[in-house]
């Protein structure tokens, strides 16, 4: 029996309508490059079909393969389905749908961790076309250099920078002031559990022209970079044998020239003393001559005796009433003492860095500025204030580092204010104290760094 034409019609239309329609035209594509990312910025991973073909009415499925479940974002019928998203993304994915119909299937991660660096999968199923791509996620924070000690070996002073935060892993570099590598320890790392490393580092630097040096920590595979600079006072640094030599052999040299010169000087004086007694003999012998001559004439001619009485009547008054006759030979000469300013009247020069900007009358705090455009290390440095006769002194603690253009205020334990860290620093051992009449801020090495004198009202 021969089946009719229309029945073979309907059984090819059965099968062709049967097959799965493929394209064949249109590729799903994704950066080949691995996606940079640092924590907490959004990224983009770039994934399109190429040539344009609309995916609008097209399920879009982005997953992670290992992740259970491994959803990441499903758009399906023009929405996102929230029922299949894996909890640790939610609320932190989209897709472009203006751009859907451009081919645009690309994903917008938000508020990256540093968990979500992985490999990503973009599934069409109606195409049945999918591709991969990679993310990296780092996360980075500035170093923070501090004063380690001194190396009296060396002579030098050792510096210590750590940056904590950093992912991947980071390497540590010293430089000084002309941008070359300094020789430094091996770096210390540590991995914390939230994934992050924390990276430390010493070096032993010695007294060079500028004395700054800097602290850089770099991650190549993500291509991040900070860096800090710190400027070393030069009297944290230790004479050298050469330098203590020369300065020796200058105090010898000066006070062997101070012998000399006082020597001389003596020798003058003694002269001036011996020729000043012969003058006075000398005069002395010449008045014993014409007083005996002037006796004698006296004795032979009467008016000159009177005239002699009558001078040594007026010698006499003249004493009695408290005068004093002047020789011919010392009149004329006059002396006039020098008067030098007293070194109190005198204002005490500064030459610092750190200044005193404020002092509180109240004796609740003292507040220190920095002028320059380096950091100052102040460990181991003294703010002293002198209160009724007697001196406090606050030392600050090793570490201690005051950045450019910053102030720094020590509180009394009971002065009250809002306390903020590092610009804020509380003198737990002290109370307020009063009648301040003057502050000073001295080095590790007890030299004047700067002064104030307070007038009170």
């Amino acid at each position: 029996m021969k089946m009719r034409p229309f029945i073979w019609f309907g059984f090819w239309l059965f099968v062709l309508c049967s097959l799965p329609v493929t394209t064949g035209q249109s590729n799903l594509i994704c950066s080949p490059q691995p996606i940079v990312a640092l924590a907490g910025d959004d990224v983009i991973l770039p994934c399109r079909l190429d040539p344009p073909t609309s995916a609008s009415s097209r399920t879009v499925e982005w997953t992670r393969p290992g992740l259970d479940p491994e959803y990441v974002h499903v758009h399906q019928d023009g929405r996102l389905v929230h029922q299949s998203q894996n909890p640790l993304y939610n609320y932190r994915t989209a897709l472009f749908v203006d751009q859907l119909i451009n081919g645009n299937v690309s994903l917008k991660l938000l508020r990256v961790k540093i968990s979500d660096a992985g490999k990503y999968k973009c599934f069409l199923p109606s195409l049945r076309k999918e591709a991969f791509i990679q993310i990296s996620v780092g996360a980075v924070s500035s170093p923070v250099i501090t004063l380690a000690g001194i190396d009296r070996d060396k002579r030098g002073v050792v510096l210590q920078c750590e940056s904590a935060g950093w992912h991947p892993e980071p390497e540590v570099l010293w430089l000084d002031g002309e941008g070359k590598l300094l020789s430094a320890g091996p770096t210390e790392t540590v991995r914390g559990p939230d994934d992050l490393y924390t990276v430390s580092s010493r070096v032993t630097v010695e007294k060079r022209h500028s004395n700054s040096f800097t602290c850089r920590v770099q991650q190549r595979n993500i291509n991040q970079t900070t860096e800090t600079h710190i400027q070393v006072p030069e009297d944290f640094f230790l004479p050298t044998s050469c330098t203590a030599s020369i300065a020796t052999s200058v105090l010898f040299g000066l006070l062997f020239v101070f012998m000399v010169v006082f020597f001389v000087w003596k020798w003058r004086q003694n002269k001036k003393e011996i020729e000043r007694s012969k003058e006075q003999k000398t005069e002395g012998e010449k008045n014993t001559s014409q007083s005996n001559n002037t006796e004698g004439q006296s004795q032979s001619d009467p008016l000159l005796k009177s005239k002699t009485e009558h001078n040594k009547a007026q010698d006499m008054g003249s004493r009695e009433k408290g005068t004093t006759h002047v020789s011919p030979l010392k009149e004329g000469k006059q002396f006039q003492l020098e008067q030098k300013p007293s070194p109190d009247s005198q204002e005490i020069a500064t030459n610092s860095r750190v200044i005193f900007d404020e002092v509180d009358q109240g004796g609740k705090f003292v507040r220190l500025r920095n002028k320059s455009s380096e950091n100052q290390l102040l460990v181991n440095c003294k703010v002293n204030i002198e209160v009724n006769g007697s001196t406090i002194s606050y030392k600050f603690p090793g570490g201690f580092s005051l950045e450019a253009g910053n102030m720094v205020t020590i509180w009394a334990s009971d002065g009250g204010g809002n306390h903020s860290p590092p610009t804020d620093v509380v003198w737990d051992q002290q109370k307020s104290w009063s009648a301040v009449e003057k502050v000073t801020l001295t080095s590790p090495m007890g030299e004047m760094m700067d002064s104030k004198i307070v007038s009170h009202p």
